[in-house]
């Protein structure tokens, strides 16, 4: 995996699919960067897998496709999501990813804040 370019101090440019961790098992997860601030990941889907409906009581979640498409559950609907496109799912409002194309699903997923204990 190429490292990421340098710029100045904490600063760098990175291109997220170089640090994609597909699985065959499971939704891949690769984290990015993290503050105590913002935890930024990126999920990493293969067809057919899926991030299972969930929600976050205290956080705000911003998804960004960076390539592939599939379905995104957001307050009980289905919005189907392309590379280029972002959703956001304001905290307490559960939220999920399904991979419903024939290509790989990668996505940045943004977390404010950072979930405590995932340092």
């Amino acid at each position: 995996m190429p490292e990421p370019k340098e710029n100045t101090g904490r600063l760098h440019v990175m291109r997220p699919e170089d640090h994609a961790v597909y699985n065959s098992e499971k939704m891949g997860k690769a984290k990015l960067f993290q503050s105590e601030n913002v935890l930024v990941g990126l999920n990493a889907f293969e067809p057919g897998q899926e991030h299972a409906l969930h929600a976050h009581e205290d956080m705000d979640k911003v998804y960004y496709v960076v390539s592939g498409h599939g379905v995104f559950l957001l307050e009980g609907r289905e919005l189907d999501m392309r590379g280029g496109e972002m959703l956001i799912a304001p905290q307490g409002v559960p939220h999920g990813i399904h991979n419903t194309g024939t290509e790989r699903l990668l996505v940045v997923a943004v977390l404010a804040p950072a979930p405590s204990g995932s340092k």
